[in-house]
């Protein structure tokens, strides 16, 4: 079995996003990809406090450290629920999807048909 010890990296990410908003295109860019590195985020803290290493996670969902190091970056790459849920399993965790409603949504919004009234 993989060695289970794992030492986190003490990691600003605050400060981090502060420094790099500076930069040019990095709003836009990080913005457009926020979901996704929320999804980064929760799954790394999710490993994090399971105490378990890329590799047993790995070795619990039947796949490789690359494969859940992809899963844990916020790239191009979209796992499939299947794959959450194996990950949400192996670290310990229920896995939860939700939608969301937007402020005061609107009809055209929400890309919602207007309805029509039969007479």
């Amino acid at each position: 079995m993989a060695d289970l010890k794992y030492e986190p990296v003490s990691h600003d990410h605050k400060a981090f996003l502060k420094k790099a908003k500076k930069r040019e295109g990095f709003r836009k860019a990080y913005e457009n990809l926020e979901g996704e590195y929320l999804l980064a985020r929760e799954m790394l803290s999710a490993r994090s406090k399971s105490g378990l290493t890329q590799e047993a996670v790995a070795e619990l969902m039947g796949t490789t450290k690359s494969a859940v190091s992809r899963l844990e970056s916020a790239d191009k790459h979209i796992p499939s629920l299947t794959t959450l849920k194996k990950y949400a399993q192996a670290v310990g965790c229920d896995l939860e999807i939700k939608l969301v409603p937007k402020a005061c949504p609107t009809r055209r919004s929400t890309g919602m048909p207007k309805k029509r009234v039969s007479r």
